[in-house]
């Protein structure tokens, strides 16, 4: 029977790709219920809808300007956030994986943090600009509107490809949830049309895979020259090339992990129960934002390397 210690480890995705606070904290308590949960045959599914209505909740809490409600949005958010945990967990542990858990875990947060924004956006929209008398009013939404879709969601989303990219040269394509828009593509066209929800699905997914290749030329350069040579030779050979780019892509996972939860969660925590949201919007837009483009850009260098050392083997 393993230890509690073996079936933490064994729900991590990789040490690679888990940050401090995970490891430490919230998987380890997403551990005890996820076990708790499969004992009382509480589907991951289930679990992740939870999320849904607690994250939402805490939304609600943060438009309130009161330290109380607030405190209440920190407890919320950070059980959603144990559901999230839990959900993954259960599912690696107990290969409990479906479509419609795919689909649940992938919008969960944006469920949780579309309610953020808006409730922040209706919490500022009648103060004052700070040092000003002039009201927040239109412009807030602007600012939420910049910060969570122009900001957030393509951080989160590259963010999200790069670590699947790291997993599949750490523990190959079974170890990894890296797809490609030609292949979810191929899926939907395959799907019957009776199926409304699976080909809502990967017609959706697939404009995700979409939308993180074309923002990484670079990358889908070496990729490919990678598929070709995985095919023709023999893998001892690629070996070298696979650790080089592990050990080039290892430092960014720390910036995944910044454009992921934990860091815009704790600044959101701070900032909310301060009175000043307005500052984790701006938060969002100037410093995620700049360790976005930083991470791409060294993403893309790495990749634009590895590219020429598989043209020289």
């Amino acid at each position: 029977m393993s230890t509690f210690k073996e079936l933490l480890q064994a729900s991590f995705k990789s040490n690679d790709t888990e940050e401090w606070l995970d490891v430490h904290f919230n998987r380890p308590i997403g551990l005890v219920f996820a076990l708790l949960w499969n004992k009382l045959g509480v589907h991951p599914n289930v679990i992740t809808i939870l999320s849904f209505f607690l994250g939402t909740a805490a939304g609600w809490m943060f438009y309130y300007t009161d330290l109380t409600h607030n405190l209440m949005g920190v407890a919320l958010l950070v059980l959603a956030d144990f559901c999230d945990s839990t959900d993954g967990q259960m599912a690696r542990l107990t290969g409990k994986k479906t479509l419609v858990g795919r689909v649940l875990d992938g919008v969960s947060g944006d469920v949780w943090f579309f309610a953020i924004y808006v409730a922040l956006c209706l919490r500022m929209q009648d103060q004052n600009i700070p040092g000003t008398d002039v009201q927040w009013g239109v412009w807030i939404w602007a600012l939420g509107i910049i910060a969570g879709i122009l900001s957030h969601s393509p951080q989160s989303s590259l963010a999200d490809y790069y670590r699947q990219i790291h997993l599949f040269f750490l523990k190959g394509k079974e170890g990894s949830e890296l797809d490609n828009y030609a292949q979810q593509r191929a899926i939907f066209e395959l799907t019957p049309k009776k199926q409304l929800f699976a080909r809502m699905f990967y017609r959706s997914y697939a404009n995700y895979c979409k939308s993180q290749e074309r923002r990484t030329p670079r990358f889908q350069t070496f990729f490919s020259s990678w598929k070709q040579a995985s095919a023709s030779r023999d893998r001892q050979e690629l070996e070298g090339i696979r650790q080089q780019f592990l050990t080039g892509s290892r430092p960014l996972m720390a910036y995944t992990n910044v454009l992921t939860f934990n860091t815009r969660a704790i600044v959101l925590y701070i900032t909310c129960l301060l009175n000043c949201p307005w500052v984790y919007l701006l938060f969002e837009i100037v410093v995620l934002n700049i360790l976005y483009v930083y991470m791409h850009k060294r993403h893309e260098s790495l990749c634009e390397r590895m590219t020429t050392v598989m043209a020289q083997q």
